[in-house]
């Protein structure tokens, strides 16, 4: 899945690609996506947000994309690394 760029479908906004997964180990089920977020100041000072993706909000995965259905603004979060 690390090779499938997200889009989300409100806006056509590409996200990026996949970095990590949040698996829920007592269900079995993965619970989100993390993407990161957008890099700061051309990328020399990391990235401090990320997109926290719920599973439910992704509509389709597609051989080469995955189509998620967000508020941008709201999935963008301070990453905990």
């Amino acid at each position: 899945m690390k090779q499938k760029e997200v889009i989300n479908s409100n806006d056509g906004i590409r996200l990026g690609f996949i970095s990590d997964i949040e698996v829920d180990l007592q269900d079995g089920k993965l619970t989100k996506l993390i993407v990161p977020g957008p890099a700061k100041l051309f990328g020399m000072f990391g990235r401090g947000k990320e997109y926290q993706i719920p599973w439910d909000s992704i509509k389709k995965i597609g051989e080469d994309i995955i189509l998620v259905e967000i508020n941008v603004e709201k999935s963008l979060v301070e990453s905990d690394y």
